[in-house]
Parts: structure tokens; sequence; C-alpha cells
């Protein structure tokens, strides 16, 4: 049972909306330039492969520094999801990473569908939504670039790229100690030190442990559902030979292990689909739900060799595993009609050389990528007690090889002609072994009975794609830039890890889109304000959607096929104002007018009226506000709220109704305090202040008789935290 959900908090929602103003994705702090003029701070990324000012580079890109991820108390990549236009990032029913960039994305979990957006963790590409859901923690920045990203980043950034960046090690001995509590029992510890071993090897060590209870009550049994046990470490080394060579060797390793697994909350009644009118979100029932165990550990070497002044070759040597245990109770209710298991293993390695040159007339990036990823997923379905059981093990190897060239040229100190291409080759083979079988109460098979194989077949396909990008920007002066690009986004296909018989695992088609995107970049009023504006065009074909639907006898059936067209066109704005050295407001907004062309549903039916593209509101928008009171001898204190809106939501790809989510707004408030020295940072966040409830994603599986489910977002919570450094 939940006894320790907080409900003491009694802030005005009108009076947050009022304080509410902005720190978006682009708030930087005051800076006092020798003349004394108050600016916004300038940004280094490395979007392009190189460092640069965020506002030079001619690309949507938002980042996030360590010292703004913990003043908005960020603990997760969740958490920017408002941060951002046009971004969604929750953590979906299996600890898998749903991310959505501009509509383009994907939401099924399972091993043979590939993400739409790209994550990586220090340059190495994250193959499964799985475990891809990030803690933040020991992190040195997190950058958002928006759009294809194909002639600069490794496997499948079709919509965008999310880059996690871990802190490097110190020059100096650096010890930190942070403890933390918070609402719903959560309790934190982290712990980091780094600095130098010897004049050219330095080091560092980070380890977190979280935990907390559910945020819903399973009246099935008194149990919280949905809670968190999370122990991760990570330590990396860097070796400098001399001014030319280095290596980093980074060795990180996860485990959340909670008692339980996600519940969603029916929404509709199992078999007959009425609607209920009676729901809590606060409260679910369920009888499979004692497992969720998701454990990842990776290693890397990164070597640089800077050949000469222009001249710079890199190598990122990685290898990933990751195992995910769960059971899932998708009938939300306490009798045994659809309970899922699964058993997941999977490694992957992959291997990049990177080119780059850099000159007064020209900067190159060109790389060689290498991808391989073995999964073994198994899984089944429980059905009603004695009876028919379902059995499955998918089998899948991928490997991807690619070229890719990015080339700027600047014909002067405006203007950079930009020309990128990218060869892609993907090679996967695919085997599903099903079987059925009778069980006992204890779900064990009966001896005797035999069992039933209904699917046996191995596959494997190609396919290859060549995708272009061609930009140009213009300078007009160093506050202001124009930016144009197109560029075409390319994803494998693959096969139904669903299907009963081989002809329904045929494999289903690559994506492909043609992004079209128009930018401005300013800063004035002398560095006070920053305006950035972008429109895009996403012209979308074949998109890979998942469904569940009756087949003819009106069993459960899955479907994962290519839609046909889509059409996304949008705007996406962010406004940093620097009011005065102590405060900081800003905005940002997202919109986009989202069409399905061509839907080609079951029967051969094109249903395109019929749907919505999956979360792609509108609208989305945020303000925020960054205010700062110093004092000599108190110390100081670092005030962060804000106030985000998302307009009518659809999670799923039938479009119900009933699942989709209205209009909602989310208010947020943090305090840090600093002591004199900065050897104490206290923080206090609240989140979700007024306790909205809302659904962040779903199932709908009442084509074949059961429910409607809903996911809810997490409800208000709070949480305290002292830093100390030693």
């Amino acid at each position: 049972m939940c006894k320790n959900k907080n409900k003491f908090i009694g802030i005005s929602p009108l009076a947050l909306a009022i304080a509410s103003l902005a720190y978006s994705a682009s708030v930087f702090s005051m800076e006092q330039d020798p003349e004394g003029n108050k600016g916004l701070e300038t940004i280094t990324v490395t979007a392009q492969k190189r460092e640069q000012s965020i506002q030079e580079v001619p690309l949507s890109v938002s980042a996030f520094f360590s010292d703004k991820l913990a003043n908005m108390h960020v603990n997760d990549i969740g958490d920017l999801q408002s941060s951002v236009p046009n971004l969604t990032v929750h953590q979906g029913d299996a600890q898998n990473a749903v991310v959505y960039i501009r509509g383009v994305g994907q939401i099924d979990s399972l091993a043979f569908a590939d993400p739409g957006v790209g994550i990586y963790l220090d340059d190495v590409y994250l193959g499964r939504a799985q475990g891809a859901f990030l803690d933040v923690f020991d992190v040195e920045r997190i950058e958002v670039l928006r759009g294809p990203q194909g002639t600069l980043y490794g496997r499948n950034t079709m919509g965008g790229a999310i880059k996690y960046v871990t802190a490097k090690p110190s020059n100096e001995l650096e010890i930190n100690l942070e403890l933390g509590i918070g609402t719903y029992a959560e309790r934190k510890l982290k712990a980091s030190i780094s600095g130098p071993l010897t004049d050219k090897l330095s080091g560092s060590f980070t380890a977190v442990h979280n935990i907390r209870d559910g945020y819903t009550e399973n009246t099935f049994n008194g149990d919280d559902d949905g809670d968190k046990k999370l122990t991760a470490w990570r330590s990396s080394w860097f070796y400098e030979a001399n001014d030319d060579f280095s290596l980093t060797f980074a060795v990180d390793s996860s485990k959340n292990d909670p008692e339980h697994s996600v519940t969603p909350v029916a929404q509709t009644a199992l078999f007959t689909g009425e609607v209920i009118t009676a729901i809590d979100p606060e409260k679910v029932s369920a009888n499979f739900n004692n497992l969720n165990d998701l454990s990842t550990r990776g290693t890397s070497l990164t070597a640089t060799w800077n050949i000469s002044d222009n001249y710079t070759v890199k190598s990122i040597s990685a290898y990933r595993a990751m195992d995910y245990d769960a059971n899932l109770d998708l009938d939300a209710s306490p009798d045994d009609v659809f309970g899922v298991f699964v058993f997941q293993e999977q490694n992957q390695f992959s291997q990049e050389f990177q080119f780059n040159y850099l000159s007064d007339a020209f900067s190159v990036v060109t790389g060689l990528y290498y991808f391989n990823e073995h999964d073994v997923t198994e899984s089944g379905l429980f059905g009603p007690v004695i009876s028919l059981v379902t059995n499955s093990e998918n089998d899948q190897d991928n490997t991807s090889y690619a070229a890719y060239t990015n080339v700027d040229y600047f014909f002067n100190e405006k203007l950079t002609l930009t020309a990128g291409l990218r060869y892609t080759k993907e090679e996967k083979k695919f085997s599903r072994l099903q079987q059925f079988y009778l069980t006992d109460m204890s779900y064990k098979p009966i001896l005797g009975a035999g069992d039933l194989t209904v699917t046996d077949f191995t596959t494997q396909d190609t396919w290859s794609s060549v995708s272009p990008k061609i930009a140009v920007s213009y300078q007009f002066d160093k506050k202001m830039m124009f930016f144009g690009s197109v560029s075409k986004g390319f994803k494998s296909g693959g096969f139904n890890g669903r299907s009963n018989t081989l002809n329904e695992a045929e494999s289903y088609k690559p994506e492909n889109m043609w992004s079209y995107e128009m930018g401005l970049k300013s800063d004035f009023m002398d560095d006070q304000v920053r305006v950035n504006a972008t429109i895009f065009r996403n012209d979308y074909e074949d998109l890979q959607l998942s469904s569940f639907i009756a087949d003819d006898q009106g069993s459960f059936s899955a479907l994962f096929t290519n839609a046909g067209k889509a059409l996304i066109n949008g705007l996406e704005f962010e406004l940093t104002f620097a009011a005065s050295e102590d405060l900081i407001l800003a905005a940002n907004l997202g919109l986009m007018d989202a069409k399905y062309e061509e839907y080609i549903g079951a029967g051969g039916l094109n249903i395109a009226n019929e749907r919505e593209l999956v979360n792609t509101p509108k609208t989305s928008a945020q303000l925020s506000m960054q205010y700062d009171i110093d004092t000599l001898t108190v110390g100081r204190f670092t005030f962060v709220a804000d106030a985000s809106y998302r307009s009518k939501t659809y999670p799923t790809v039938s479009s119900t109704e009933i699942l989709a989510q209205d209009g909602r707004t989310l208010l947020n408030l943090n305090i840090n305090y600093f002591s004199p020295n900065e050897k104490w940072i206290v923080r206090l966040g609240i989140k979700n202040i007024t306790d909205k409830k809302y659904i962040s994603h779903g199932f709908d599986l009442s084509d074949s008789g059961l429910s409607q489910l809903a996911y809810f977002g997490a409800p208000r919570t709070v949480s305290l935290s002292a830093n100390y450094a030693f």
C-alpha cells in the first residue's frame, strides 16, 4: 500500500503560474564581459563533431550542462521532455525509452523494432530501447539534436539524436557525496571521486543507489506497483600520452530490480469493452507483476590522435550488454487472462573510425561505422488457469555497415555550404520458435499433455540506402545566422517478432523520410536576448507501426507493418531573456501539423482519415524562470520554476479517444541553496505541483476483447537532497 505519499503541499497553482517564467532548453547563466555588458553565456557543443558555439551550429540543437540539469532537478532523460520543442520522452511499459522528435519515433519495445531516435552514450549508440532511459548522473552535458543526423552519427538517427556526454576525469582531486530523500519513501545516495593518478593519467568513479516505493497501490494484494531499486556505477580513465595522442577508457554498470513491474490502469472492462467511469489512477489490480529486472553493462575505448593542427583521427570501440526479465500484467486484473512474461538477453559491439579535417576553407568529418547486435528474447502469454499457454523464442542478429562524410565549405566569413552523404547497409537474420502447451494451476506444463509447435522458421534480409544532405548557412554578423537544409533519414526494415507463420513474418520495408528545415539563430540587446526559430517539414514514407487486432477467428493478433505516408509540418521557437543580472526568463514553443496521407490497415483499406500520429501533439510549450539571490554571509539561492503545456496527444496507433490525453499543464518548482564556499549544496524540488493526472502512454487491446490500458505520468513528488564537496 502506498503509505508514503506526501499530501502537505499547498501552493496556489495560480501563484506558481505567474511565477513560472522560464528556463527552456537554451537557458544559460549570466556573465559579465570586460566592458560591463550583461549577457547570456556562450555555450559550446560538439553536435557537428567539433567544438562550436551553439549559436553557430546550423542545426536545431538544445544543450543542458550538469549545473543546469541539477538546478532543474533532472533525474532522467524523461525530465527533459518539456524543455525541448516537439520532444516526447517517457519510460514505456517494459522499462524502455519511448522517444519521439518531430513526430518520428517508435513505441514498440520488442527487439525486432528499432528506435526512431538514436540515443548515444559518449558517441556509443544504444541498440535497444530497454536500458536507454538513462538516469542522469556523472554527466557533463546532454545535447538534443532534431532532424536526421546520418552524415555525422552512427546508426539510426532518423528523427534525431539524444547525446549523453559523461563527465571527464578532473585534473584536481574532487570528492562529492550526495544524500537525498523524497515522497514515496525515496532514498538516494550518490558518491564520486575524480582526480589525477599520475602526470599523464587521471580517473573517476561515480556510484548511485536510488530506491522508492511505487506510485500506485495494487488492490489485489495491498503492495505498491512500479517501484524503483536502482544501483549504478561508472568509472573512466583518461590517459594523455602527449599533446597529440590520448586514450579514454570507460566501464559502466546498472541494475534496476524492484519488486514489481508497472501495471496499467484499465479504462474499459475486460471482454465487454464498457468504459469504466470510476477510474483511480493511483490504484491498479494485478496478479502478474512480481518480476522486473533490468541490468546493463558496457565498456568503451576512445583513441584520439591529432596528426597535425588540421587533422584528427578518432577510434571508438564499444561493447554493451543488457538483460531484461519481467512479468507484465496486461489484463490489469487479478484474473489469469493476459499476463506477459519476457526474458531478454542482448549484446552489441560497435566500431567507429572518424577522420576530421579543419582549415580556413574546409571542415570535413568522414567516418566508417560497424555495428553488430545479437538479441534472444523468450516471451509468452499466460491465459486462464488450466489452459493453453504460449511460449516463443526470437533470435535476431543485426549487422550494420556505414560510411559517411560531411563537408563544410567556407566561402567567406559569412557563407557556408554543407554537403553530406551516407551509405548504409543493414543485414538481419531472424528465427522464431513458438509453442503452445497445457499448464496446471501453477503454470507448469502438464506431463504427457505434449505441446503444439505453431511457428518454427528462420529468415533473413538485407537493405541499403544512400542518404544525402545539403545545407547552407549565412552569418549576417556575429549575432545572427540563417540556415537551411534538406536531408534524408533512413531506418532499416525487419521482421514481425510476434508473427505466427513465416508469411506473417515477411520483412517489412525500411522507413524513409525527407526533412526540410530553415532556421534563424540570433542574439541581440548586448547578448541579453536570444531568439532561435525553425520551421520544418518531414515527408515520411513507410512508417513502421505496431498495432493489436483480432484475427479472422476473433483471437488476439499483433501486426507490425508499414503504414504508408505521413506529412509533418512544424515550427519551433526558443526565447531566452536576461532581464537582469539575477533573473533569466525563457520560453519555448513547438507546433506540429501532422497527418497520415496514406495508412493501409487490415484488409488493405486506407484508414488515413481515421488515425492520428502517435506522440505528436499540435502544441507543446514551456515558460520558466531562474532567479538568483546572492548574499555574502548566508550564501546563494537559485530558484527555478516552469510551467509546461502539451495539447491533445494520442499515445496509441489505434488513435482511440479513450486513451487520448487532452491538453494538460504541469508546474514544477526547484529551490537550490549554495553555501558561501559552495562546499554545501541543498536542493528542494517539487514536480507536478498540482498533482495532475495524465496519460503518458497506453495499450489498446480492445479489438481482441481485452481492455484499453493507460499508463499515467508521475504524480506530485517532493525531493530534498544535500551535496557536500570534500
